[in-house]
């Protein structure tokens, strides 16, 4: 991929599925939670809740207690490449934001790792309340707890290129709007089915090489 001046650009990175191999959130809700959790997902994947209906009935079925929370999360890494997009795009001038919709703590830890700017949702654990700092109410959908828009909307009117690097339901929206969107799995057959121009990732490598070295991922 050719053509984008880094220096101008924003690049908004998901977290789960994409800065990791698996879904965080999803690894909690199996280890710890009982299944009624699955039919809750399914709903928001099929559009019939939002994503903040959805994490705060599936937290509510998850223990409240951060050490068990964390120990369950011990064995998950991030994709190797990680390190290396965060420090090439910086070379190149880029703007970074990891935009998160998920119940949040382990996506901060990471980013803070990475020294990455993030937006995401936030566990008081003095309450065990899930808390949305990053919600849009103002949005059209205004259901959403991390609202992916809002971020992109405001590079946009800086005069920023936008790219989307996800592979999820709630990247969706902000697939919308991006000026360049990277996606595979879920996020991949969406924008195929809807006509959204996207090119396919399966790693980080992938997005590395097509967006700071200017080769395609491969089909």
């Amino acid at each position: 991929m050719t053509g984008i001046d880094l220096a101008r650009t924003t690049v908004l990175l998901d977290f789960d599925g994409t800065l990791t191999p698996v879904d965080t959130g999803v690894r909690l809700l199996e280890r710890l939670a009982p299944p009624e959790w699955r039919a809750i997902d399914d709903e928001y994947v099929r559009g019939e809740i939002g994503s903040r209906a959805c994490l705060l009935d599936e937290w509510d079925l998850l223990p409240h207690d951060e050490a068990v929370l964390r120990a369950a999360l011990a064995d998950v890494e991030i994709d190797p490449d990680a390190e290396g997009l965060v420090a090439d795009l910086r070379a190149a001038g880029a703007e970074l934001l990891i935009v998160s919709d998920g119940f949040g703590f382990f996506a901060a830890d990471v980013a803070a790792r990475l020294g990455v700017p993030i937006l995401t949702n936030v566990v008081d654990w003095a309450t065990g309340r899930l808390e949305f700092p990053h919600e849009d109410r103002c949005c059209a959908c205004s259901s959403c707890g991390t609202c992916k828009q809002a971020p992109i909307k405001d590079a946009r009117y800086a005069g920023r290129t936008t790219v989307l690097v996800g592979d999820g339901a709630s990247d969706v929206k902000a697939a919308l709007l991006a000026d360049v969107v990277f996606a595979k799995g879920w996020l991949a057959e969406w924008c195929a089915r809807q006509g959204v121009a996207f090119t396919p990732f399966t790693t980080l490598a992938d997005v590395r090489a097509g967006l700071v070295h200017g080769s395609p991922a491969a089909p």
